[in-house]
């Protein structure tokens, strides 16, 4: 019963075309119910790279759930070059198909009357993108995560201000009313770029040349842990709000995030709370001491790395799982399952004029593998089950067992969602393959 729960969300995802990716492990475990985070993996079809992403709602699931289905589209027509740009708004404009993403493992479906909404917006976007994409050739990564994020944020603010014959919709109001922090991931070639809001984390699995595995994080909290965060608020807010703007390690002493989609109440002005969404969520909708809004972005931090051959796999994951294992022990024990893995299939030998002493070291390696053969294919699933089961001593059944068999209103006390994706590189290409 405890590997099936484990199990039934994972999913992964082999590449066979020549790149810089050779599969991905992803997985979630719901604490919440409904669960608030998501994920979203997908190929750019008219750009290179793959994206990939985690998103960890709160305040109730819609917003992380509208980020992940929306967010790569927004992403990819900022990463267009001109001429496609125009001829995808022309596709757009003439109801014809022109596909920008290939998205994989999509279970999620969003109602018609969002849909059509959401389409108009982007619609929007993309004809605003052409007009400046004309007169500025010069192309960033960085502005271009930056502005797809930022402008999402700002979509999601106007769908849900927007009445119909005086009248507010309340779904894209409850949108607006929760949030979601994000953490994504552009791979094109050797290059890994990491757009990151809130408390989502991404880490490197590198392999020393004395073969021992180090971790590289690629991303920083936003929250209170952060104290770069913390000046950065109160350089945005005048003096006499130091004592109110971060109050118990929170914002407004209410949000932990620092950054963040949607959380509209932290981000519109007082009027705009008090008349249209105070008569749907009551007073307590507008947070005290709430003098200078906005208090709240969905500004991400954005790093590009180089990926080498040392660069063995990526982790992205919501804090759920960053709350029970650190950086350092999340990339041992993908590496050991790395190493384990192989035990699992059969042995096989690559090529055929193998010598005796090849042959010899490949049987001594998948010896020592056996020591370490994981109860999981995947290593998404193989880190829920040591994150939540493991001691130093292995796993622990029984403390497994209870955390997973916990009654729903319990569960939330002991542990949060839990949300994985583990990308693995190819160290061929990454050796050979040009800048």
């Amino acid at each position: 019963m405890v590997t099936n729960i484990l199990r039934a969300n994972e999913h992964t995802q082999e590449f066979t075309t020549t790149g810089s990716v050779k599969s991905y492990d992803s997985n979630q475990l719901s604490s919440n119910n409904p669960i608030e985070d998501t994920r979203t993996e997908a190929q750019c079809l008219l750009t290179k790279g793959l994206l990939l992403g985690v998103f960890d709602g709160h305040g109730g699931a819609s917003c992380a759930q509208v980020i992940a289905k929306r967010l790569f589209h927004y992403i990819t027509a900022c990463l267009l070059p001109p001429d496609i740009l125009h001829k995808y708004l022309n596709a757009l404009e003439n109801n014809e198909t022109m596909e920008l993403l290939d998205v994989y493992n999509d279970k999620v479906e969003l109602v018609d009357e969002l849909k059509i909404l959401y389409e108009a917006s982007f619609k929007t976007f993309v004809k605003e993108l052409s007009q400046i994409k004309d007169n500025q050739r010069d192309f960033q990564m960085k502005e271009a995560m930056e502005k797809a994020f930022l402008r999402l944020d700002y979509d999601l603010s106007k769908e849900a201000l927007y009445k119909n014959d005086g009248k507010v919709n309340m779904k894209t109001l409850s949108v607006a009313m929760s949030g979601a922090v994000a953490c994504v991931a552009h791979i094109d070639g050797p290059h890994l770029h990491i757009a990151s809001i809130g408390d989502c984390q991404s880490v490197l699995g590198v392999l020393t040349d004395d073969n021992t595995w180090t971790a590289k994080k690629l991303t920083t909290e936003h929250n209170t842990d952060n104290q770069e965060e913390i000046e950065r608020i109160f350089k945005e807010h005048p003096n006499n709000e130091r004592d109110t703007v971060i109050k118990m390690e929170r914002l407004l002493g209410q949000l932990a995030p620092l950054r963040a989609f949607g959380d509209f109440r932290y981000k519109w002005n007082k009027s705009t709370l008090s008349s249209t969404v105070l008569p749907h969520y009551g007073e307590s909708v507008i947070p005290p001491n709430y003098y200078t809004p906005p208090y709240l972005t969905a500004r991400p931090e954005v790093k590009h790395h180089r990926l080498t051959p040392r660069d063995k796999f990526l982790v992205i994951a919501s804090d759920g799982l960053w709350d029970l294992v650190s950086p350092l022990q999340v990339v041992r024990l993908v590496g050991e399952h790395m190493s384990g893995k192989v035990t699992l299939s059969p042995f096989r030998l690559p090529r055929k004029d193998m010598r005796i002493s090849d042959i010899n070291n490949m049987l001594l390696q998948r010896k020592e593998g056996l020591k370490m053969k994981p109860i999981d294919r995947n290593a998404a699933t193989h880190l829920m089950r040591n994150a939540l089961g493991g001691t130093e001593y292995g796993i622990d059944h029984v403390k497994l067992s209870q955390l997973l068999s916990m009654p729903q209103e319990l569960v939330r006390v002991f542990r949060d969602d839990i949300t994985i994706t583990v990308t693995y590189f190819d160290s061929e290409y990454l050796r050979h393959c040009p800048p």
